[in-house]
C-alpha cells in the first residue's frame, strides 16, 4: 500500500543505492531491496519518490527523560505526549520512557501513563511513537554517583519496588540499579523473575560486585564513562592494591553492552572512537538523555519533576549543573546523535544508524519487531537528505504529523 523508491537504503552492515521498500496494509514491511529485484507495484499504493535520500530504520531510544519543556517525570498524559512528539520529530520511532529519582508517588504516576501509553499505542497523524515500555531509572542510585538528579536515591526495598515491578513486564521493560547497595540482589533476583532486563548504573560498584550482579543477569551499563566507577574512584573506598570497577568490567566482558551520549558534549570524539573499538557497534547504543530542556532556548531548567526537580542550566546544547562545572543530561535528539557519531565519532553511516536503531532494540529485546528494514518488520523509517536531517518519519507506515 506505500512504496519508497529510489533512496540508498541503510541496512545495519551497509548501504543500497536506488533501493525499493514496500509497506504493506498491516504496517510491516513487505519487501525491501534493489529497484532491479522489485515486485510490481501495487497500483493501488502510494508511491514516495525518495531519490537522493537515505531511508534509515527509526531510532530507538532506551534512555531519555525530556523535551519540548516537559518531563516524563511530570507525570500527565500531556507530558507524555508532548515529549514522545519531540522525539518523533527528530526520528525516533520507539521509546523507552525513563524516570528520574523522585518521591515514590511520582515514580507510580510516571508508571501509570507509561502503562496507558503501551496500551494505546503509537499514533502516527498525533505525532506519536510506539512505547516499548518503562525504563525505571532511579531512585536505586549511589549517592556519591547520583548526578543531576534529585537527591532522594535510597537503597532497594522490597516493600517498595514490588510496587514498580507489578507494571511489568508490558509497562516497564528495563530497570537500573547501582550493584553495591543494600538489597540491590534482591531486587535484580525479584526484577528479573518478572522478565525485566538488568542495567547497573550510576555506582561506584567494584569489579567484584559487578561480577556478582553479572551473575545475577545484568548485561547493560548506562551512559558509558559517566556517574560510573572506574579504578580511581574505587581505590577511595579500599586500600591497594587498586581494584577494577564499572567501567573496566564492561569493557572487559563480552557480553556486556553498553550506550553512549554522542552530542559533542558528554564525550570527546577519542571516547566514542573508542567505545566502538572495544565493544563493537552492536554492543554499543547510542542513546539521547535528553531532558526538557530539549527543542527549547538556552534558560534554566529543571531535571525531574516539577515538584522537587533538581535545576539546570541549558546553554542551547547541553545541560549543566547551575555552578557550570558539571554536566546535567542531554539536550539534543537522536538524529544529532547519528550525525555526530558518523563525523566526529569516524563510523561509517551503517554503524551510526545501527547504534541508535537495531542495537538498543536488541538490548531491549524488541529486535524481532523493530530496529532494522527488512521484511516481517513493522515499517518505523526515517528518511534522511544528504545533510542526514530529518526529512519525514514514518510508525507503522503511517506519516508521523498527517492524517
Amino acid at each position: 500500500m506505500l512504496r519508497f523508491t529510489g533512496a540508498t537504503l541503510v541496512l545495519p552492515d551497509s548501504l543500497i543505492a536506488d533501493g525499493v521498500v514496500d509497506v504493506g496494509a498491516d504496517g510491516r514491511i513487505a519487501f525491501c531491496g534493489r529497484r532491479a529485484d522489485a515486485p510490481p507495484g501495487d497500483p493501488r499504493g502510494q508511491v514516495i519518490d525518495a531519490t537522493g535520500q537515505y531511508l534509515a530504520p527509526g531510532f530507538v531510544d532506551m534512555h531519555v527523560h525530556g523535551a519540548a519543556g516537559r518531563d516524563f517525570m511530570d507525570g500527565t498524559p500531556a507530558a507524555f505526549e508532548a515529549v514522545l512528539a519531540a522525539h518523533a520529530r527528530h526520528g525516533t520511532t520507539t521509546v523507552a520512557p525513563t524516570n528520574t529519582v523522585g518521591r515514590h508517588e511520582q515514580i507510580i504516576a510516571f508508571l501509570e501513563c507509561c502503562r496507558a501509553a503501551v496500551r494505546a499505542g503509537p499514533d502516527a497523524a498525533r505525532g506519536l511513537p510506539r512505547v516499548a515500555g518503562a525504563h525505571l531509572y532511579g531512585p536505586y542510585f549511589a549517592e556519591e554517583k547520583v548526578g543531576c538528579h534529585p537527591r532522594l536515591m535510597r537503597p532497594p526495598t522490597r516493600g517498595e519496588y514490588m510496587e514498580y515491578l507489578a507494571y511489568a513486564p508490558d509497562a516497564l521493560v528495563v530497570a537500573t540499579c547501582a550493584p553495591e547497595l543494600d538489597g540491590a540482589a534482591d531486587f535484580y533476583r525479584d526484577a528479573r523473575e518478572r522478565g525485566v532486563r538488568l542495567n547497573a548504573g550510576h555506582s561506584n560498584a567494584t569489579w567484584d560486585e559487578m561480577a556478582a550482579a553479572h551473575a545475577l543477569g545484568v548485561r547493560h551499563v548506562d551512559h558509558l564513562f559517566c556517574a560510573m566507577s572506574n579504578y580511581v574512584s574505587v581505590r577511595s573506598r579500599f586500600a591497594p592494591p587498586y581494584r577494577g570497577g564499572m567501567l573496566e568490567f564492561v569493557l572487559a566482558t563480552a557480553d556486556m553492552t553498553t550506550e553512549v551520549i554522542a552530542d559533542g558534549r558528554h564525550l570527546a570524539p577519542e571516547l566514542l572512537k573508542f567505545a566502538v573499538t572495544m565493544k563493537g557497534a552492536d554492543r554499543v547504543a547510542l542513546v539521547t538523555d535528553a531532558s526538557r530542556a530539549t527543542d527549547m532556548p538556552p534558560g534554566e531548567y529543571l531535571f525531574g519533576p516539577i515538584d522537587g526537580g533538581e535545576p539546570f542550566y541549558h546553554d542551547g546544547e547541553v545541560g549543566l549543573t547551575p555552578d557550570g562545572r558539571s554536566l546535567a543530561s542531554g539536550a539534543r535528539g537522536m538524529d544529532h546523535m547519528v550525525r555526530h557519531m558518523h563525523r566526529a565519532g569516524g563510523v561509517d553511516l551503517p554503524t551510526a544508524v545501527r547504534m541508535a536503531s537495531l542495537t538498543p532494540a536488541t538490548v531491549l529485546g524488541i529486535d524481532r519487531e523493530v530496529g532494522s528494514i527488512a521484511a516481517g518488520k513493522r515499517a518505523d523509517l526515517v528518511l534522511l537528505d544528504g545533510e542526514l536531517a530529518v526529512g519525514g518519519v514514518w510508525v507503522g507506515g503511517v506519516r508521523v504529523g498527517t492524517a
